[in-house]
C-alpha cells in the first residue's frame, strides 16, 4: 500500500524537465501555464539595515543603505546571475552572507561585503524556499518534489574563484512542495512547511551533511497549505516562539518544543471587511514578518490593500488583531515583507513577473512603514505611518533601483496581485484527477518510457 501512495503522490508532484502532452489540449494548456507562471516580488533586508534586496523575475536588486548607491552583482560565471524567476531571497543571521534561487535550479551564495557570488549550487529541481544557518555554515534550499538539501561553507575565500558546491539531502517532507523554510533564533532547529498543511520542527544536526534524523515536532492544525512562518524572539524561549500563516486565512502561534498549537488568529473576515471584496479566497496570508523592536507581527493578505498588524502578548501567548495599515489611494498590495533588527522599520513591495497582457515583464514598488521604534516603552501606543517617497532611507535613488525606472499604470498592481493569487492557488491548492486521467497520467509519465 505505502508503494502505492507513494506512485500516486510522484505522479502529482514529480517535476520532470520534459513534459509531454497528456493530450493535444490538455497539454498544450499546462505548457502554456508552465512557461507563464507568475512569480510575486520579493523583498529582504539587512539585518542591521546595512542593505535592501528585492527580487522580481529573474531579476536580483540590491541597494547599500550604508554607502547611499545601489549595488552592482559580482558573478564570474558571466550573464545573469539567474536566468528564470527567483523563488527564495534571505540574508543570514549576522548578515554576512545572503543566497537567493528559483526556477533555473541554481542557488547562489553572496559575499554581503563585496556582493561577489562566491558559491554556486545546481539543485535537481525547482528551488522554493532557502535558509542560512545561524553561523554561516550551512545554506539550505527546498525543492518542490519536497527535500530539503544542505550546503556546506567553511573557509569560504572572497579571493578565490566562486565555489561550485554539490548539495546533499538533509531531511525531506512525503512528496509535498515545501513553502517556507526558517533557523530557530538559538540555530538548533530547522523548520519546514509544506502544503499539506505540516509544520515540520527538526533538530539540525552537529554533521548536516550526514543528514538530519531527530524530530522534535510536527505542528499540526492549519486546514489549508502552510504558506509562511517566523519566529518571536524571547529572552524565556530561546528557541523563539514559531508564527505560521496560510490558505485557511489564519495566523497560528506555535511551541516547537512541543508542536502544540498556542493561539490561532483568525484574519480573513477583518481583511474581507478592509478590502472591500466579497471574493472567495481572497484572504490567504502570503507573508509574515515579526517586528524585531516590539511584539508586532506584520500580515500580508491577499487582496487586501496594505498590512495587518496583530500583537501578540507573551505572557498569556495570545494573539489579536491590533490594526489595519492601509495603503490610501494605490493599488498596493504586499507580496513580501521584511524588517531589521534595527530602525524601526517594515519594508513591503508589491510586483510579479512574468504578468500575462503586461508590456512590462516584471514590475515592483516598495513602501516602508515607520512607528516600530525600540525606545518607545510600549509599542502598541505607537501609530505606524506609511512613508513617502521622499521619507524612505535612499530616496529617489533607493526607489529607482529597486522598482526600476519605468512608470507604470495603477491598475497594471492590481492585476499582478490578482496573477499572484492565481499562481499561488495553482501551485498550493492540490489538483484532483478522475481515476481515468490518473491512469492515464500514469501510462504516459516521461520517466516510465523505454529509452532507444
Amino acid at each position: 500500500m505505502e508503494g502505492a501512495q507513494m506512485e500516486d503522490f510522484r505522479i502529482e508532484e514529480c517535476e520532470n524537465d520534459n513534459n509531454t502532452h497528456e493530450d493535444s489540449q490538455m497539454g498544450e494548456s499546462e505548457q502554456n501555464n508552465k512557461h507563464m507562471e507568475v512569480a510575486p516580488a520579493l523583498i529582504s533586508v539587512h539585518p542591521t539595515r546595512n542593505s535592501v534586496a528585492v527580487a522580481v523575475g529573474s531579476d536580483l536588486r540590491v541597494f547599500n543603505l550604508l554607502e547611499d548607491c545601489a549595488v552592482i552583482l559580482v558573478d564570474e560565471a558571466g550573464g545573469a546571475s539567474h536566468n528564470d524567476s527567483i523563488r527564495g531571497i534571505k540574508y543570514g543571521a549576522n548578515g554576512k552572507l545572503f543566497v537567493s534561487a528559483g526556477d533555473d535550479k541554481l542557488v547562489k551564495v553572496w559575499s554581503t561585503e563585496s556582493w561577489r557570488c562566491i558559491a554556486t549550487v545546481c539543485s535537481e529541481k525547482r528551488v522554493s524556499a532557502v535558509a542560512i544557518s545561524n553561523d554561516g555554515l550551512h545554506v539550505c534550499f527546498a525543492d518542490k518534489f519536497g527535500v530539503v538539501w544542505v550546503v556546506d561553507l567553511p573557509g569560504v575565500d572572497e579571493t578565490q574563484a566562486p565555489l561550485d558546491k554539490k548539495a546533499v539531502p538533509l531531511l525531506a517532507h512525503y512528496c509535498s512542495i515545501i513553502t517556507s523554510l526558517e533557523f530557530s533564533p538559538d540555530g538548533h532547529f530547522i523548520v519546514s512547511a509544506d502544503r499539506d498543511f505540516k509544520i515540520r520542527v527538526t533538530v539540525f544536526p552537529k554533521k548536516p551533511l550526514d543528514g538530519a534524523h531527530e524530530v522534535q515536532s510536527v505542528c499540526l492544525g492549519h486546514t489549508e497549505f502552510v504558506s509562511c512562518l517566523a519566529f518571536i524572539c524571547t529572552p524565556d524561549s530561546p528557541q523563539g516562539i514559531l508564527v505560521s500563516g496560510g490558505g485557511d486565512s489564519t495566523v497560528r502561534m506555535w511551541d516547537i518544543i512541543s508542536g502544540s498549537l498556542l493561539d490561532t488568529c483568525a484574519v480573513g473576515a477583518k481583511a474581507q471587511f478592509e478590502s472591500d471584496t466579497t471574493e472567495g479566497n481572497c484572504s490567504t496570508v502570503t507573508d509574515i514578518c515579526t517586528i524585531p523592536a516590539c511584539t508586532l507581527i506584520a500580515v500580508a493578505i491577499q487582496s487586501l490593500r496594505g498590512i495587518m498588524l496583530l500583537s501578540c502578548d507573551l505572557s498569556s501567548r495570545t494573539l489579536s488583531v491590533m490594526k489595519v495599515v492601509s495603503i490610501i489611494g494605490e493599488n498596493f498590495v504586499p507580496t513580501s515583507l521584511g524588517s531589521s533588527i534595527s530602525g524601526g522599520l517594515l519594508w513591503m513591495v508589491t510586483g510579479a513577473s512574468k504578468l500575462r497582457g503586461s508590456d512590462v515583464s516584471s514590475l515592483s514598488r516598495v513602501k516602508v512603514i515607520s512607528g516600530f521604534e525600540k525606545s518607545s516603552p510600549n509599542a502598541s501606543e505607537q501609530e505606524p505611518a506609511v512613508l513617502v517617497d521622499s521619507e524612505i532611507p535612499g530616496g529617489a535613488k533607493l526607489l529607482e533601483k529597486l522598482q526600476g525606472s519605468i512608470s507604470v499604470d495603477e491598475k497594471v498592481f492590481l492585476a499582478a496581485a490578482d496573477a499572484v493569487k492565481t499562481a499561488m492557488c495553482n501551485l498550493l491548492i492540490k489538483k484532483q484527477y478522475s481515476d481515468e486521467k490518473r491512469e492515464f497520467r500514469k501510462r504516459t509519465r516521461n520517466d516510465r518510457k523505454s529509452k532507444h
